[in-house]
């Protein structure tokens, strides 16, 4: 167990008051842990959020050698604080740094420290409807060396941010750009990771979709172009003729929490699921024959959020009749319901910050 010092902030900041957005707004404190080559994981402490003095010629800012999770707090409706399976975070972020050669990192020293810096700012964990306090945990390579070869030294930190919805939209259908042009992950590359280099080269097929309207970019697999992989913020679902039929994780997919927690709650709710390769073909001759009645996205700053329409080069698809679809909107329900303690949580996936 760590052994954590607890160094508070003697100016709190202002709680924020009216729209929070998302990822704009950062709480008092933050926790920061060091990683030294024969010392390992050392110093864990939370102190108050500051900015950060690095070298220019430390190694993040040349090789990319950084990987980054994301999770939140809700304030249940009995009051007391929970997190959403954080365990599953943990051992997310040592199949990153697995992938990076960043040192791991024991998974019950990460749930603590989460734990730990929540609970010193748990006032800031907001309570309007669709809110929550967003964890930002992350690593990155401190080592002043231009060269490439994995760091000697790292900083593991965790950050809050009170955020509301991740689309300004809500719980409205959001249009979904199918990318033809770039490509974002390849098998064998760091698709299933979570690392900045997978974000900054989806952000030119992002440009793309806003200036068309489009809120997200759907990507297709690198090597054929025509296999459904999975959207920039969130893993993609479809109810094909009442079945949830989703990309099967094959190594450029991102191993999403809510996505495994959206197919367990599926199944125990008798909906057919099939995690299998699906083509863009495919998904135009399902809605051309009136057999694509949803398509929803699952992640953890989204949770579960529909889909209304796709656009596909020339082709341009609406879902349904536009709106929320019955089988997105039970697992919007289910989902939350079971972070905020509405529901019972029969998986043992709501964990309470003490």
């Amino acid at each position: 167990m760590l052994d954590i010092k607890i160094y508070r902030t003697t100016e709190p900041k202002q709680k924020p008051t009216g729209a929070l957005g998302f990822g704009k707004i950062f709480t008092d404190h933050m926790f920061i842990m060091n990683y030294t080559e024969g010392k390992g994981w050392h110093d864990p402490r939370i102190e108050p959020y500051h900015n950060l003095s690095l070298a220019p010629s430390a190694m993040v800012f040349h090789y990319g050698q950084e990987m980054f999770e994301g999770l939140k707090a809700y304030k249940g409706v009995d009051g007391k604080n929970y997190l959403f399976r954080p365990d599953m975070n943990a051992k997310r972020t040592n199949e990153t740094n697995k992938r990076l050669c960043i040192p791991y990192l024991p998974e019950e020293d990460f749930v603590q420290a989460v734990k730990a810096v929540v609970k010193v700012d748990e006032d800031w964990i907001p309570t309007e409807p669709g809110t929550s306090l967003y964890i930002r945990p992350f690593i990155i390579a401190t080592d002043e060396f231009l060269g490439v070869a994995p760091s000697k030294t790292y900083l593991f930190m965790v950050i809050l941010s009170p955020s509301g919805a991740y689309y300004s939209s809500g719980l409205e259908p959001v249009g979904i750009w199918i990318e033809d042009d770039y490509v974002r992950a390849v098998k064998g590359g760091m698709g299933f990771a979570k690392t900045g280099g997978n974000y900054a080269c989806s952000l030119a097929g992002q440009v793309k979709a806003h200036n068309d309207n489009y809120s997200q970019v759907l990507w297709l697999d690198g090597v054929h172009r025509k296999y459904i992989e999975e959207v920039g913020s969130m893993n993609i679902m479809f109810k094909i003729d009442g079945k949830i039929v989703t990309p099967a994780l094959n190594g450029s997919i991102l191993p999403g929490i809510t996505r495994n927690s959206v197919i367990q709650i599926c199944k125990d709710k008798g909906i057919p699921v099939e995690e299998r390769q699906i083509s863009v073909d495919e998904l135009l001759e399902a809605q051309k024959s009136g057999k694509l009645e949803e398509v929803f996205g699952t992640g953890t700053a989204a949770v579960v959020s529909p889909v209304g329409k796709l656009r596909y080069k020339d082709d341009v698809m609406t879902i349904g009749d536009g709106s929320i679809g019955k089988v997105c909107q039970m697992l919007y329900d289910t989902v939350t319901g079971i972070q905020l303690g509405k529901l019972e949580d029969k998986y043992g996936w709501r964990v309470e910050v003490k």
